[in-house]
C-alpha cells in the first residue's frame, strides 16, 4: 500500500503540566517538574495526530526511535505547546522534526521516526510470535 503524506505536514497541540506529569510522580526524578517521560509521550503524540488523518481505517503508526534534548524545566501549571513537523516520508518510514515550548522558551526538541503500520496484521504477528515463545 502507498501512502501520499506531503513532507513538511505539521500539528501542534497544548498541556498543562500537571502534578501527573511530573517527574517526582512518574518516578523519573526526585523533583516536581515536567517530566522528560512526559515530554517524549507529548512530542509523540504530536507526530502521531500529524499524520493519522492521512491513513486509511485500521492504520496508524508506531514510534521506533526518539532522540531528544530535554533543555529546561516546567513547573505544573504551565502550559507547553508541542509541535511535530513531517521531514520525509519513506515508504512507510517517518521522520520528524520535534520541538516543545513553554512561555520561557524552548523546553525540549529534536528527532523522532515512526512507522506506519496495518492494526490488526502487527498484533496478529505478535500473538503469534509470543504464542511461539511459550514454553
Amino acid at each position: 500500500m502507498e501512502f501520499e503524506i506531503p513532507d513538511g505536514v505539521t500539528h501542534s497541540l497544548s498541556l498543562r503540566v500537571e502534578k501527573r506529569h511530573t517527574a517526582k510522580t512518574v518516578g523519573s526524578g526526585g523533583v516536581d517538574v515536567f517530566s522528560t517521560p512526559s515530554l517524549v509521550a507529548l512530542l509523540e503524540q504530536a507526530a502521531l495526530e500529524a499524520v493519522q488523518k492521512f491513513l486509511s481505517e485500521g492504520w496508524t503508526t508506531v514510534g521506533t526511535r526518539i532522540d531528544i534534548e530535554h533543555c529546561k524545566a516546567t513547573l505544573p501549571g504551565e502550559e507547553i505547546q508541542a509541535q511535530a513537523t513531517l521531514i520525509q516520508c519513506d515508504g512507510r518510514a517517518l521522520k520528524f522534526s520535534v520541538e516543545a515550548r513553554d512561555a520561557a522558551g524552548i523546553v525540549g526538541k529534536g528527532r523522532h521516526h515512526r512507522f506506519i503500520i496495518n492494526q490488526e496484521k502487527f498484533l496478529r504477528k505478535l500473538h503469534e510470535a509470543a504464542k511461539s515463545a511459550d514454553p
